[in-house]
């Protein structure tokens, strides 16, 4: 049925099984990941402003997935059109709320999914180019916490966030999602395949010109307002893992190691609430 949106195409949903809700349903992450490879994958993005954001950056709409109700909704309707002008005869899945929160086991956020093609990542060196402040996460597994550090890195100075091979991908629903929207603002990249952390990938970041910073809980650590970080030319600000936080050959081969002073018997912040501090301090310089 055609649904009055430029080119789109309203499916109703009578077969759950139907392959083309797998994208929705029943593939992971990791599968989305390397679904047409060699080709770069697939990835859902969930709410109209993180899907309009998407579109924005220039991914590419494969399907769409929204609850009845929302299609009326000039939010929905906006980015649907925006969908069918990219791809004629765009393909709209739709049924009732509790239909949808069956079929993908969550409630839909703003009652809509879109899976987009994903795009081939941009070499380190490109990313850094012109970049002077850099986030670099090292093995951030958790994607709320990866959504929430991007949505910082954005809002706070940051030209550009590289993640290492053990981190979660920000592309992944939940991180997009948390971010707002910002994984397809601020530009991010990982570092390449084998590449060595910290070995090498600690040697790159010193042959691009960055001093590296690394968060951590050291006593001997300066402190983050100090003058030095301020004016470095490039800096990179290095956080660890959930937990475990940085690895000690990590701290070791950066040029400073910065803590965050606490209070109230607090010994240390949640990453991402970490992050945010230090991206308000050091995205000044």
């Amino acid at each position: 049925m055609d649904s009055g949106i430029t080119g789109g195409k309203i499916i109703e949903i009578t077969d759950f099984e139907d392959p083309a809700l797998d994208v929705y349903a029943r593939l992971t992450e990791a599968q989305l990941l390397h679904i047409d490879e060699p080709g770069e994958g697939l990835f859902v993005a969930e709410s109209p402003l993180v899907i309009g954001r998407a579109l924005q950056a220039g991914y590419l709409p494969v399907s769409a997935l929204v609850e009845r109700r929302q299609l009326g909704s000039g939010e929905a309707q906006e980015v649907l059109k925006a969908c069918g002008q990219l791809v004629p005869g765009f393909p709209i899945y739709t049924a009732a709320f509790d239909v949808l929160t069956r079929l993908t086991g969550f409630a839909l956020t703003r009652g809509m999914l879109c899976a987009m093609r994903r795009r081939p990542l941009p070499p380190v060196q490109e990313l850094c180019r012109d970049a002077r402040r850099i986030a670099v996460l090292e093995n951030v597994e958790n994607p709320t916490n990866v959504g929430a550090i991007i949505r910082s890195a954005a809002a706070l100075s940051m030209d550009a966030v590289l993640l290492t091979r053990g981190c979660s991908n920000p592309l992944y629903r939940r991180a997009a999602r948390v971010s707002m929207g910002t994984v397809f603002q601020v530009p991010w990249t990982f570092f390449p395949k084998g590449c060595r952390w910290p070995q090498e990938g600690c040697a790159l970041l010193q042959e691009m010109g960055f001093q590296t910073a690394a968060m951590a809980l050291r006593d001997d650590a300066v402190a983050l307002g100090d003058p030095q970080l301020r004016q470095a030319e490039r800096l990179a600000i290095v956080l660890g893992a959930e937990g475990d936080g940085l690895l000690a050959d990590t701290i070791a081969r950066c040029d400073y190691t910065v803590r965050i002073p606490m209070s109230h018997g607090v010994d240390s912040l949640n990453v991402a609430a970490a992050s945010a501090v230090a991206f308000w301090e050091l995205g000044k310089g």
